[in-house]
Order: C-alpha cells, then sequence, then structure tokens
C-alpha cells in the first residue's frame, strides 16, 4: 500500500482522539451515526471480507457540512457497526473540493474497488468527475489515472458541474455497469448508464432514464437493481413540488419499476412513487445481502432543516434502519431487516386490548428503544381516530394518528421538543381495510421509523426530545381494540 497522503491521516489522527470525546449513550443505540462530525448519505453499501461495509459522505471536523470525506464503517448484521478509519480525504486537483457519493464493489483480482464523484471548483464552478480508488477493506489508494470519467464522456450539452454519484454492481458475465446522475441539456436530471469490462476503463452505454420536469429539477443518488422479477431504479428528487398526499415540496426520493433494456440501456419505467412518506429520508442505497436479500439504508434527514439547528452536539446525522424489500402488488414493499428481532428484549404481548378516548398505558410498555407491533380493528360502529403518543413525558410527545374515514396517517412532532419552524408534520394514504390497520413502529434514541402494512408505506423523522420522555400510550375516538406485541431493544444482546 502507497504511502498515506496527509490529508487522509489528518482525518484519521483527528477523528480516533474525537470519537473518545462523545459518549455513546448520546448517539443511537442500532443507526450509524458518524464517528465524528457530519455525516450525510450513505456510499458504497457493499458486501467485502465477509462483512458489510458502508461509507458515507463525512466532515470530520465540524457537525457542519465542509469538504467532503468518506467515513467508514463495517458490520455484521447490519446493526451494530464498527467504525474504520475514514476511507477517503479532499486532495487531489480533481477532488480537492469534495469526495462527493458513490459506490463500491469487488473487483475480479479480490480487491475493493471505490468510485466517487471528486468536486474542483478552482475555475470559479463545480466540475464534477468520477474517480476510483482501491483497497484492502481499510485502507484505499486513489487510481493513477484518475478521472476515468468527465465531461467528454457526458452527452453534448450536458452539465459538467453536475455530473456524480456513481453506483456500481458486477453482471452476471463478471463485467460491470455503473448507474449515475447528470444535469441535462434541458435543465433537467437524468440517469446515464456505463460499462466496463474490468472496473477501471469505463464508457458510457446510454441515458436510463430522463427527468423532462416530471419530478423536481435535478436528480441525485441513483440505485438500478432487480428484485423480484422486476427492474427497480431509486433516485433522489431535488426541488419538487407536492402531489397529493404522496409528494411533499422539497428532496425527494421516489422509486420506479420497470424494465431495464441492456442492449440500449434504456429503462421502460412504469409509475413513480415516494420511497418514504415521512420527513427525514434521502440518498437511499442497496446491497444485495449473502443470502439474496435486497436491503436498503438511507440518509435520516433532511436537507431544508440541516442548518435551523439548536443542539449543539458534536455529530450530527444518522442513518436510517436497513431496510429488507420486495415487490408485490407492483408497489416496493420495506421491512426491517430481520436481524433487528435478535435484539429483542423484555416481550409484552396482549390481544383484544380495548381502547377508549382516555390514554391507555400498559405495564412494561416505554421506553426509546423499542419496536412495537400493532393490530389495530374497529368494533361496534368504528372509530374516529386513533392515536398513538410516544417519546412522551409531560408537555413533550410524538403523536402517530390514524384516520379510518379518509385511509391516512399522519405522524407529527410538534410537540417532540424541537424549538424551530421546520417540517414537523407528514401525511401518507394506506390501502382501505375497512377500518383496520396493522402498524409497526420503531425508536431509537433519536428517530421513529413507521411502517404501514407489512410495509407498504413508510414514514421517518428524527426526534429533537429529551431521552427522558419516554412514554407510550393508546387511544381511540370511538370503538376500537388492539393486538400488541411491545419488545425492549437492546443493541448490546447476542
Amino acid at each position: 500500500m502507497e504511502t498515506m497522503s496527509r490529508a487522509l491521516a489528518k482525518a484519521r489522527a483527528y477523528e480516533e482522539q474525537a470519537e473518545k470525546m462523545i459518549p455513546p449513550e448520546s448517539r443511537p443505540g442500532f443507526h450509524l451515526s458518524p464517528r465524528a462530525g457530519w455525516l450525510n448519505d450513505p456510499n458504497g453499501f457493499s458486501r467485502y471480507g465477509g462483512e458489510y461495509h458502508l461509507f458515507y459522505q463525512y466532515h470530520p471536523y465540524s457537525s457542519q457540512w465542509g469538504p467532503m470525506h468518506w467515513g467508514h464503517a463495517v458490520s455484521g448484521d447490519l446493526l451494530r457497526w464498527r467504525f474504520l478509519p475514514a476511507a477517503l480525504a479532499p486532495e487531489e486537483p480533481y477532488d480537492r473540493d469534495g469526495c462527493f457519493s458513490g459506490g463500491a464493489v469487488t473487483l475480479q483480482d479480490g480487491r475493493h474497488l471505490l468510485m466517487y464523484t471528486g468536486v474542483d471548483r478552482s475555475s470559479g464552478r463545480d466540475v464534477q468527475t468520477q474517480n476510483l480508488a482501491v483497497g484492502d477493506g481499510v485502507n484505499y489508494v486513489k487510481y493513477a489515472k484518475n478521472p476515468v470519467l468527465t465531461a467528454a464522456d457526458l452527452p453534448e450539452g450536458c452539465s459538467p458541474a453536475d455530473f456524480r454519484d456513481p453506483k456500481l454492481w458486477q453482471e452476471p458475465d463478471g463485467s460491470y455497469r455503473m448507474v449515475a446522475v447528470n444535469r441535462a441539456a434541458d435543465g433537467f436530471g437524468q440517469v446515464l448508464l456505463f460499462r466496463s469490462g474490468d472496473g477501471l476503463r469505463w464508457e458510457r452505454a446510454g441515458t436510463v432514464c430522463a427527468n423532462r420536469g416530471r419530478l423536481g429539477r435535478m436528480w441525485e443518488c441513483p440505485d438500478l437493481f432487480q428484485l423480484d422479477g422486476q427492474d427497480v431504479l431509486l433516485c433522489s428528487a431535488m426541488d419538487m413540488l407536492p402531489r397529493k398526499l404522496e409528494y411533499p415540496s422539497g428532496n425527494v426520493p421516489f422509486y420506479a419499476l420497470g424494465k431495464l433494456d441492456r442492449a440500449t440501456g434504456e429503462f421502460a419505467a412504469g409509475p413513480d412513487h415516494a420511497v418514504d412518506q415521512g420527513i427525514d429520508f434521502y440518498a437511499p442505497q442497496t446491497v444485495l445481502t449473502e443470502d439474496g436479500r435486497r436491503v436498503m439504508i438511507a440518509w435520516m434527514q433532511n436537507w431544508d432543516t440541516v442548518a435551523l439547528r439548536t443542539d449543539p452536539r458534536p455529530w450530527f446525522g444518522q442513518m436510517t434502519l436497513p431496510r429488507e424489500l420486495s415487490v408485490r402488488e407492483g408497489r416496493l414493499f420495506q421491512v426491517p431487516v430481520r436481524e433487528l428481532e435478535e435484539l429483542r428484549r423484555d416481550a409484552v404481548v396482549q390481544n383484544g386490548v380495548p381502547l377508549s378516548r382516555e390514554p391507555l398505558r400498559l405495564p412494561g410498555v416505554a421506553g426509546r428503544m423499542a419496536d412495537i407491533e400493532l393490530d389495530l380493528r374497529p368494533k361496534n360502529g368504528g372509530f374516529g381516530r386513533f392515536t398513538l403518543h410516544f417519546a412522551e413525558k409531560e408537555k413533550l410527545h410524538t403523536t402517530l394518528r390514524f384516520l379510518p374515514g379518509e385511509n391516512v396517517v399522519q405522524l407529527d412532532r410538534r410537540y417532540s421538543g424541537s424549538r424551530r419552524a421546520i417540517v414537523h408534520q407528514c401525511r401518507a394514504r394506506v390501502s382501505g381495510r375497512n377500518g383496520a390497520l396493522r402498524l409497526r413502529l420503531v425508536l431509537d434514541r433519536c428517530s421513529a421509523e413507521v411502517f404501514l402494512n407489512d410495509g407498504e408505506t413508510a414514514l421517518t423523522a428524527t426526534l429533537y426530545t429529551d431521552a427522558r420522555a419516554d412514554g407510550i400510550s393508546f387511544s381511540a375516538d370511538g370503538a376500537a381494540e388492539m393486538d400488541l406485541r411491545f419488545y425492549r431493544l437492546d443493541p448490546e444482546a447476542g
């Protein structure tokens, strides 16, 4: 391995000391947060050397966004992560202003290949190129022939300032493919396909999908994979206009099922849908597990809220739970990875629990690291509203409401302790089941993730609530009953 660069050595020395100043109990229990400083998009989500590797956009020196590095963590179960030293630092002419997002794959000779977007602003504007680094799972060396893709490899009229976020995979014949986003000549985003025989030399293979003003403006962080007989495209749209209850305004990840023409690179897409209809979810990326599951993880944050913080903590940003994906009924379903069940302790199981307007608190049902499964049913004419409060103490709480007459679920964190006028509510429509609802709520110290009707809809939000607020209560405006399975989650278990 070549001598480590000064910039990378400095980042590694800094993060090693800064990590010691962050008490473990101030972090999420089983969601990945940065070793120190700032975290955003997941990068290079891959299997290598018998472990899952997850890199992330990283500014170790501050909990604010800054020159992007790649942080690095590994896990055996996708939940309990171990930090490794930073993998990339901005230092070369082509990446002097940031090592932006990208992917990873294993080369045919067994080395781990990273591809990332380098940013150079020396000309007064962004120039984004695609670059490689090769390593052994801990240390990585930038490829001597970087950049491997530049503006010269783009279709005519496309922007060199918006050409980023490569996501790699290997084809059955041993060759490699990659999708990246670019701003097309019409000013809107598009996804391009590239191919390589050896992972080092790349050429453009077609245009997968073009926005043409349908979904926001620029697109980011594409992923393309096969699942349950379908090709699935993930992408994150910037500057969206709202569309009914499914798409809010802002930056929203979407997916489309379809068919990729392997010869032309064109993707015949079906209808698009939001990946997650909550408040804090962006830039999802997937990995294929050793046992064949397609698992997705995302940045649990919202770009429009990151500057409006009062919390002085020495770290910022976390990933979502890894989620198993499947295609059912023409839609993408998602549920927490099954490994989460191994962290369950102290089960409380009650069936046929009657609900009323008076909030119901059950013995043993409280906490901020919990996995809650609930089946709700109407009784004797039904109910107008079901309410679940969590992270509750005195005036603090976050609320999940179900309105069966509208088949709408609302997540509301207005009273969670935030002192900023940011987005605090989201709503999603669920399939009608005559007033019944199956709900799963996963709580960590700083977050809530809601999965409805076995994963047909997901809503995600970060929380700013004091950790001592751990109450949970249930109520219904009308006649209803529930079956409840409650588990405390212990990341030290096993």
